[in-house]
């Protein structure tokens, strides 16, 4: 089968090939009655137009750059995953690179995306301040992921992270639960401290002194989680409730509580922050903090979208919701 030529088209719609260009491409007005006609041609003959060549046409790669983390984990799969779903029904399409929560591997990923010309950037999570940003991305339409900036600086989607904290701890506190301890995210991680924060203000307004000996630091790893409850074992710390910076620490403390002899949720509760897929299947499932982590990724792309086409997006902050499940009971003296 011969393929289809914009020639052929202008010649089946009975046009020029330059008023088949113009619809095509959107590019200029365009009398309706051939309009309508070179857009039957296109469909009768089933001309796809080549994207390199509409790209050169157009000055635009057609691409949006994705600076996502850690690949294979379930928060940042998730937003990529609404990135795709995002762009189903444009023209664009994404180019991921992986900045492994390092800023060395940040900085390299963005500038090879800008590299590609991508006319666009999504930017989930990661460690880039405010001012590499602006510098790295100049002109770029850009919309940030899980991180909160000034209004007046970035476009952002993200997540009340401290009422998360304050809404998971104080979930335990109201089952009459006081010694909980706290597995932390990864040091310094804008998103991990807010949530510490959460649960400092949570037990500050119950009037709980916070015992500095159940803070553990964690790095948002199921590893992490079964090192902090080893900790806690081994000190012979006394503890009923475990608040985790996500549901993968979550996963690791359930896991090293029942190597201990631990039961969840009868000896001690658990609750973890960000709702993945898995967390209502586990056992048992898990009481966390839902982060709508898929719309995001579409809300971001969303924005860039508007962004690249001349209309105004405003950041997005998004509350979380706490799903209670079998992971958390009322404290039982002993």
């Amino acid at each position: 089968m011969n393929k289809i030529t914009i020639q052929d088209i202008a010649k089946a719609a009975n046009v020029s090939k330059s008023t088949v260009s113009r619809v095509l491409n959107g590019s200029a007005s365009v009398n309706q009655d051939k309009r309508a006609a070179v857009l039957e041609a296109t469909e009768r003959l089933g001309f796809k137009p080549n994207a390199m060549a509409r790209s050169l046409a157009s000055g635009k790669s057609m691409t949006l750059g994705v600076l996502t983390q850690l690949i294979g984990s379930p928060f940042f799969d998730a937003v990529a995953q609404g990135v795709i779903a995002g762009l189903t029904e444009s023209d664009y399409s994404p180019l991921f690179m992986d900045g492994r929560l390092e800023y060395e591997y940040e900085v390299k990923a963005v500038k090879a995306l800008l590299g590609r010309r991508v006319d666009g950037l999504v930017i989930i999570g990661g460690n880039l301040s405010s001012n590499d940003i602006s510098e790295l991305c100049e002109d770029v339409p850009t919309v940030i992921v899980a991180r909160e900036f000034p209004v007046e600086e970035h476009h952002c989607v993200f997540m009340n992270n401290l009422d998360g904290g304050y809404s998971a701890t104080k979930h335990l506190i109201e089952l009459g639960h006081k010694d909980i301890a706290m597995i932390q995210g990864v040091e310094h991680n804008v998103e991990a401290v807010d949530r510490f924060k959460g649960y400092q203000k949570a037990l500050a307004e119950s009037g709980i002194e916070m015992n500095e000996d159940l803070v553990i630091k964690g790095d948002f790893t199921g590893e992490s989680g079964i090192q902090a409850i080893n900790i806690l074992c081994e000190r012979e710390q006394k503890f009923s409730a475990v608040f985790a910076a996500n549901d993968v620490t979550a996963y690791g403390a359930r896991l090293a509580l029942h190597r201990h002899g631990l039961r969840v949720p009868e000896d001690v509760s658990i609750v973890g922050f960000d709702d993945q897929a898995e967390s209502a299947f586990v056992t048992p499932p898990l009481t966390t903090i839902r982060q709508p982590a898929c719309e995001m990724g579409t809300m971001a792309v969303e924005g860039v979208l508007s962004i690249l086409d001349g209309k105004p997006f405003e950041s997005v902050k998004l509350n979380g919701k706490l799903s209670v499940r079998e992971s958390t009971a009322q404290f039982q003296s002993k």
